[in-house]
């Protein structure tokens, strides 16, 4: 099978879109099929390279000046490589790809990955659309996705080529009891929400907070940590490429976000064996067996946050019965699996537009 997939750039600054992509791509490479990623490019490219992975320049903006240029490229790019599937990651891929060629050969496959912006509305004018749980599912449909045309393709990183490329981590030592957070520093990531948490937690027992992850709120997130007085407790440790020596070495790994559809970070966790506190949104229960996996509690709810953390800080029992319970049943989370099923959606989409274009048509014929 040839396919190409689009997204704005390959770069390594922990975009969860990009990590998934890349990660798919080289996995069908190793499984044998004609790939090529078109991206403005960046860190991924000797990684897509050593996998068999073509890179493509291609950028991929909003601006309107520059939409004949990326319709041109396109075109040039749908003539290179002849693809039986175009994979669009992100909104404006989807759009060049369903308007930027007349004739069009290929079966256009598109993906939520999240549904936190109106322009993943956009995302429907895939022949097949793939979301990354149930719950942007639902969230999709109640947009107008006709679900004739909705695919539900959950999240993965066991096994991922961007990880086995690193060697492991050392070991960090960290103080411990000790909370690690891996997320970005986005309000909308609930970063103000667990500092909350962590002064009331701080009440009673000498933790330690680690926030791994960047972003345009870290200056406020420090900020508040001085205004709750537990600075000189919390390390911001900046974005880290390969998380895992501090997953490995989390007493409790607490993940708060306000919107979160198929969070990466939670099968990373759970590959990790962390003791897991998270916020029940979007398609975090889904990953976390609706609470068997993992703790939920309501989004925005620092008391009630602080209260779980607290409590598996504290019950060492519990905390190790959570820590066995992540690592069970995680044949579900390989990236072997996400493959395969992204194989058999563009199986079927393929199928689906070749069945259209042969269906003979119903314009009538004029009277002699």
């Amino acid at each position: 099978m040839k396919i190409v997939h689009l997204a704005t750039h390959a770069q390594c600054i922990g975009n969860g879109t990009v990590n998934a992509m890349v990660d798919l791509a080289c996995m069908q490479a190793r499984a044998g099929h004609d790939v090529a990623v078109a991206s403005s490019g960046g860190a991924f490219e000797p990684l897509l390279r050593r996998h068999g992975v073509t890179h493509v320049p291609l950028q991929q903006s909003r601006q309107p000046w520059r939409v004949p240029a990326m319709i041109a490229g396109f075109g040039r790019l749908i003539e290179r490589f002849n693809p039986d599937v175009v994979h669009a990651h992100m909104m404006t891929g989807a759009l060049i790809s369903r308007f930027g060629s007349m004739r069009r050969r290929f079966a256009l496959v598109t993906t939520v990955h999240h549904d936190i912006q109106k322009s993943a509305s956009l995302m429907r004018f895939g022949d097949r659309v793939i979301v990354v749980s149930h719950a942007v599912g639902d969230a999709m449909l109640e947009r107008g996705l006709l679900a004739n045309t909705l695919s539900v393709v959950a999240s993965g990183t066991i096994g991922s080529p961007r990880l086995a490329a690193r060697p492991m981590p050392r070991p960090l030592q960290l103080r411990h009891p000790n909370v690690v957070c891996v997320a970005a520093m986005f309000e909308r990531n609930g970063i103000a929400d667990l500092l909350h948490a962590f002064a009331h937690v701080r009440q009673t027992q000498d933790a330690r907070l680690y926030l791994v992850g960047e972003g345009p709120d870290r200056g406020l997130m420090e900020g508040l940590a001085e205004e709750l007085g537990i600075a000189n407790h919390v390390q911001f440790a900046g974005f880290v490429a390969d998380p895992r020596a501090y997953l490995a070495e989390a007493d409790v790994f607490a993940f708060a976000p306000h919107q979160a559809p198929g969070p990466l970070v939670l099968s990373e966790a759970r590959e990790a064996g962390c003791a897991i506190v998270a916020t029940k949104v979007g398609g975090v229960a889904e990953m976390l067996e609706n609470g068997s996996a993992g703790v939920l509690v309501p989004p925005q709810e620092p008391l009630q946050l602080a209260a779980k953390i607290g409590w598996l800080l504290m019950d060492s029992p519990v905390r190790a019965e959570y820590a066995v319970r992540a690592k069970r049943d995680l044949e579900r989370f390989s990236v072997q699996r996400v493959c395969a099923d992204h194989l058999a959606v563009y199986e079927r989409a393929i199928a689906e537009c070749e069945d259209r274009q042969n269906r003979p048509s119903t314009r009538r014929v004029p009277a002699a």
